[in-house]
């Protein structure tokens, strides 16, 4: 037999919750490191238990002070994040992407899809709906993102560096990931982003990347020639 599985789960719902512990502890594959209410643990808790999966039952989880550097991106990255008992709403299942979650269960799911989801995001792959792959796809084609080097200047003064951060934001990547694209140190974009967050006016980096992406959609329509 080989080495179990570890899962962290952390629902606002206390049944499911439960639920999801009781059916995960009569798998053989399976080791529940923890079974929590969002409040009663902590993102560093959470990474340093070595879990190979994170169940969440709130997006808001990841939401919750995504600029820190064990926040959003790194929390949804690293642990393989997969939400279930979700509402079926086609933008929260895109910022639930942009999160870096790996999964989209929906409230109608069974025991047995639910099991099934978890075991496809240990493995490293990502799991949704299947009629929400068309969502993803229209998404990416509406993106159309080009290479970050041709850029004019945004209103808020980002600088050339700042600008090739916007589209690594959007795709959910973690300040280390962003880091070893770029070439630069974690600390480095830990700064960029700091003052990206500043000059933009938002509370997190996600909301850069949105601000950033009406901007093109504004300047597209009055000369194409804008592009995040």
């Amino acid at each position: 037999m080989g080495e179990k599985s570890k899962v962290y789960i952390v629902c606002c719902n206390r049944l499911l919750r439960e639920s999801i512990a009781r059916i995960l502890s009569k798998k053989t594959d399976f080791n529940i490191v923890a079974a929590q209410a969002p409040g009663s643990t902590s993102r560093e808790e959470i990474i340093e238990s070595g879990a190979d999966a994170l169940i969440l039952d709130s997006l808001e989880f990841l939401l919750e002070d995504p600029s820190a550097p064990s926040g959003v991106c790194a929390l949804g990255r690293a642990l393989r994040c997969l939400l279930v008992a979700m509402e079926d709403d086609h933008s929260r299942f895109l910022r639930a992407i942009r999160c870096g979650a790996r999964g989209y269960v929906l409230q109608d799911a069974s025991a047995v899809d639910v099991v099934s989801a978890i075991r496809t995001v240990v493995d490293g792959e990502a799991v949704c709906p299947p009629h929400y792959a068309r969502v993803l796809f229209d998404y990416v084609a509406c993106q159309a993102v080009d290479h970050p080097t041709d850029r004019r200047p945004s209103q808020w003064g980002l600088t050339r560096r700042e600008r090739q951060l916007v589209p690594l934001i959007g795709q959910g990547l973690s300040n280390k990931e962003i880091a070893s694209q770029l070439s630069l140190s974690e600390q480095t974009v830990k700064n960029h982003i700091h003052r990206m967050l500043q000059k933009v006016g938002v509370p997190d980096r996600l909301s850069v990347f949105e601000a950033c992406r009406s901007e093109r959609s504004a300047a597209d329509t009055k000369d194409g020639g804008y592009l995040v």
